[in-house]
């Protein structure tokens, strides 16, 4: 199968994936980058393209972690990557560059993935035809969704993106102990968006905040030190920690379903779940995720699933292309 003239890329505040896509738009050989060694988007793609010896590009689409407004693209979690679309496209001769954002591409590549791509939490449960859900806690909190589209004679035809700022809804804490870090994190940010705790800087938080209400003075840990001394030491503050970073995770996909009316399921994308495996899995993520009083019953016939496909939004951009 020979390479083509058509490049996606999945641009995050951490990393950046590039592939050129197959005569069939399949992404071959993905390549990641930290975007910490390049100055900027162009200066990575052209290391890219360097290495992999490309001198053809026609076509791009690129999926980047901020909201798309115009024509000025702004990272939120990498604002020296911000890029003009025009510039860009002028500068690499495109015919064609679609810009989306990072969980709308994600979104985009779920009715494609196979069930070696996901890991089911809960019960198995036969997906509905309906709305999806898409959550995902990675360097900030990404949430999209698909709903669908039919024809006159009722038939699915397609599935329509959403795209929205869903990381940023107010938190909701339900134990005594999450009202507690609540309040702390309140004190010092006035509003306290599910993002705050739901993502990688947020679970590095989270462990201090709990560290502080047990009068502990703690020095900082990097997310991965606090799930690799949970799972392989049993740290007791950070087991604290990650069993209610997944309960919190848990509350905020089920108020997802509950708002799109998510009858086709609700995927956890992000780098961050994928690597918890069988703690996920057991951790009170379903429970919490199904605990909505009167609405238990409608959650309890959605299924849940981690994405483990290694590169799927640029599965989703390699469909716009």
């Amino acid at each position: 199968m020979g390479i083509t003239d058509r490049l996606v890329a999945d641009i995050g505040g951490t990393n950046a994936r590039f592939a050129m896509l197959d005569e069939r738009g399949n992404p071959l050989s993905p390549t990641t980058l930290a975007c910490d060694d390049h100055a900027n988007l162009p200066a990575a793609l052209e290391h890219y393209l360097t290495t992999q010896n490309i001198n053809r590009l026609n076509h791009v689409a690129m999926a980047v972690a901020t909201p798309i407004t115009g024509d000025q693209v702004t990272l939120t979690n990498r604002p020296n990557w911000s890029f003009s679309q025009q510039q860009l496209k002028g500068s690499l001769k495109l015919s064609s560059l679609n810009v989306l954002n990072d969980y709308s591409a994600l979104a985009l590549s779920l009715p494609h993935l196979s069930k070696d791509d996901v890991q089911v939490v809960g019960p198995k449960i036969e997906p509905a035809i309906g709305a999806i859900g898409l959550i995902g806690p990675g360097t900030g909190l990404g949430v999209s969704g698909l709903v669908p589209v039919f024809n006159a004679n009722g038939e699915l035809i397609q599935h329509g993106t959403l795209e929205g700022e869903g990381g940023h809804v107010t938190l909701g804490v339900v134990t005594d102990r999450e009202r507690a870090i609540y309040k702390v994190l309140e004190r010092k940010y006035g509003h306290v968006s599910a993002e705050r705790v739901l993502s990688g800087p947020g679970m590095a938080e989270l462990y201090l905040v709990l560290r502080q209400l047990d009068g502990v003075e703690a020095a900082p840990l990097k997310p991965a030190e606090i799930s690799e001394r949970a799972l392989q030491h049993n740290d007791a503050a950070c087991l604290e920690t990650l069993n209610i970073f997944c309960a919190l995770l848990g509350s905020c996909a089920g108020n997802l379903a509950l708002t799109i009316g998510a009858a086709g399921g609700v995927y956890i994308g992000g780098g961050i779940t994928p690597k918890l495996g069988q703690f996920f899995i057991d951790s009170a993520f379903r429970e919490r995720f199904e605990a909505k009083g009167r609405m238990r019953a409608i959650l309890e016939k959605m299924p849940t699933f981690v994405i483990t496909a290694p590169f799927p939004a640029l599965i989703g951009c390699a469909k716009t292309l």
